[in-house]
């Protein structure tokens, strides 16, 4: 979106604020990456850019449904943008996440523009109120459900994922080989970082995976051993027939 179209949005909702008389304003905005993780592309961070301009404090939240589904947890981020022109220290990324190969030069590009911001949440009475409502309404979804059924094509695009990435992996290892630019320690480094991250991309599938699996087998035994069981007593107790000599 162009800037002074933001400009004007922007503009808008601060009228609309203090003309509704409502003292709370912006503190932040929020998007949804589903499936490839909790970071800022490009155009997220020209919009937290400009938001940070006109109002501060203001983060920005971005959350994976998809991943958090497939990982049982909850992903989600918060992060602000350096001022511009500011360049931060070269220092590693402090948590390592898995990047679509499609998304990577887009992650690469703006990684150091912005910076990640530590999060704490909690559940309100409301909040109590309302999960409980849902759980009353949909437990029977819920313990019927399987993220590796529900998943499915979320799994079946990470392996994909991961083959182009190791199929990229052979070929750049397979080009500096005959490369004489790089000092063979500085060589053997980069490859081992590669390979490394993408070991790191299979055994998250990995462990996901198995804790679907895990959960499975708990249902099964949790609800089909009381059901038979239930069954074993029914067949036990039924009064056997009297034989006539």
């Amino acid at each position: 979106m162009p800037r002074p179209m933001l400009m004007s949005i922007w503009s808008i909702i601060l009228r609309l604020t203090n003309r509704q008389g409502d003292w709370r304003m912006l503190s932040g905005w929020y998007h949804s990456h589903p499936g490839y993780g909790c970071w800022l592309s490009g155009i997220d961070v020209s919009t937290q850019m400009l938001n940070q301009t006109f109002q501060e404090p203001f983060l920005a939240v971005v959350v994976d449904p998809t991943r958090t589904v497939s990982a049982g947890k909850v992903e989600i981020g918060a992060f602000r943008t350096y001022p511009e022109g500011y360049k931060p220290p070269d220092e590693p990324i402090s948590e390592y996440q898995t990047i679509p190969l499609n998304k990577i030069e887009d992650f690469g590009v703006h990684c150091k523009q912005y910076y990640s911001l530590d999060i704490t949440y909690f559940k309100s009475s409301l909040d109590s109120h309302l999960l409980d409502l849902l759980w009353n309404k949909y437990w029977v979804n819920t313990l019927s459900s399987s993220p590796l059924l529900g998943n499915g094509d979320y799994v079946a695009g990470q392996i994909s994922d991961l083959a182009e990435k190791l199929e990229q992996a052979e070929n750049q290892l397979a080009h500096s080989r005959f490369g004489l630019l790089l000092a063979p320690s500085q060589r053997k480094k980069e490859e081992e970082s590669q390979l490394a991250k993408i070991t790191r991309d299979s055994a998250k599938i990995t462990v996901e995976q198995v804790h679907g699996l895990m959960s499975q087998v708990i249902k099964d035994i949790l609800f089909n051993s009381v059901r038979q069981s239930t069954k074993s007593c029914a067949e036990t107790s039924d009064p056997e027939p009297m034989i006539e000599s």
